[in-house]
């Protein structure tokens, strides 16, 4: 909490000591280094050098991102691409402005022993799966592979996954979902060493989807102070995921500074930060048009329910990302 306002009191006396402009941030999830950069921006003072003083507002189990920003709790909120375009397509219009990961940390962790060596092998399985929309991408891969998730012969025995681990821990299913900076991870700590695992990464496999972007709702963006403030926080927070990139170790003692809850640790921290730069490396905040395209094409592959029924229009902008990055 002290880091929150010092932060404020910093961005309070930016700009020649004129009055800041407040930004509140939803986070997608509970603090941790996944939100490294926007952290390490309001403790270097990054958000303060652009006279703004942000509140960055943690997420978790209970937390909707998309139904914050529909009640205008927050300006700016952190959301993976399929919950943002389904949001959009029932009527709330978010908007993409910048896109800090580059690629997804989203993957299947298997257990060797369950005879899973390539993804063929998933028939007869049963595969712990996240739903909420993160489904829609496995759903694809499935399609992809002629694999059932109906739960006919000859197809996967899907499992609906908790935000924990037990599943594999537990040999309930072959396979369960993982993040490369997270749950991978839990499940190593349990102590199941790599060796007796097999992982599978959406992106190799070329079904991933955009995660962690930045959204806004699109009615804010025909303000031009607001879409100033944009720029400002957009160039802001990605020079803090540059800092973060380079300097991963500070980075984490920093989210941890920033954790009130007391329930992340130094190792987890800075083992997660190290695979969050992996996933931000190579962007420069400006949406990828490829990138959109592939996540478009997936959410709409979803079989009989996809994730989004048409290709959206509107739904992201270079517009900030342009500015911010001149």
């Amino acid at each position: 909490m002290k880091k929150l306002m010092l932060g404020a009191a910093l961005s309070a006396l930016s700009a020649g000591g004129a009055l800041a402009e407040d930004v509140t941030l939803q986070l997608k999830w509970v603090t941790q280094a996944q939100f490294a950069g926007y952290y390490v921006a309001q403790e270097k003072g990054f958000y303060g050098e652009e006279g703004l003083n942000v509140t960055i507002l943690p997420g978790g189990p209970d937390i909707s991102p998309t139904q914050v920003m529909a009640g205008g709790g927050a300006d700016v909120t952190v959301d993976w691409m399929p919950s943002a375009l389904a949001a959009r397509e029932k009527g709330l219009p978010l908007v993409n402005i910048a896109q800090p990961f580059k690629s997804s940390g989203m993957m299947l962790t298997c257990l060797k022993e369950s005879g899973v060596t390539s993804p063929e092998d998933f028939k007869g399985k049963t595969l712990g799966v996240w739903f909420g929309g993160n489904e829609y991408p496995f759903l694809s891969w499935m399609s992809t592979l002629g694999i059932a998730t109906d739960g006919s012969e000859g197809g996967v025995e899907v499992l609906k996954q908790g935000f924990n681990v037990d599943p594999l821990l537990q040999k309930q299913a072959a396979c369960i979902s993982t993040m490369t900076y997270n749950e991978y991870w839990q499940v190593i700590d349990a102590g199941i060493s790599p060796d007796e695992l097999i992982t599978f990464k959406y992106e190799d496999e070329g079904v991933a989807t955009l995660e962690d972007g930045l959204y806004v709702l699109e009615q804010n963006l025909a303000d031009p102070a607001f879409e100033a403030k944009m720029v400002k926080f957009v160039r802001a927070s990605m020079k803090g995921w540059k800092y973060a990139e380079e300097n991963p170790d500070e980075a984490a003692m920093i989210v941890l500074e920033n954790d009130e809850t007391g329930a992340q640790t130094e190792t987890h921290q800075k083992r997660m930060m190290g695979e969050i730069a992996k996933l931000t490396a190579g962007s420069n905040g400006a949406l990828d048009e490829a990138d959109y395209a592939r996540t478009v094409k997936i959410l709409m592959a979803g079989g009989s329910d996809p994730v989004i029924s048409s290709e959206p229009t509107g739904a992201w902008t270079h517009a900030i990302s342009d500015k911010a990055l001149q």
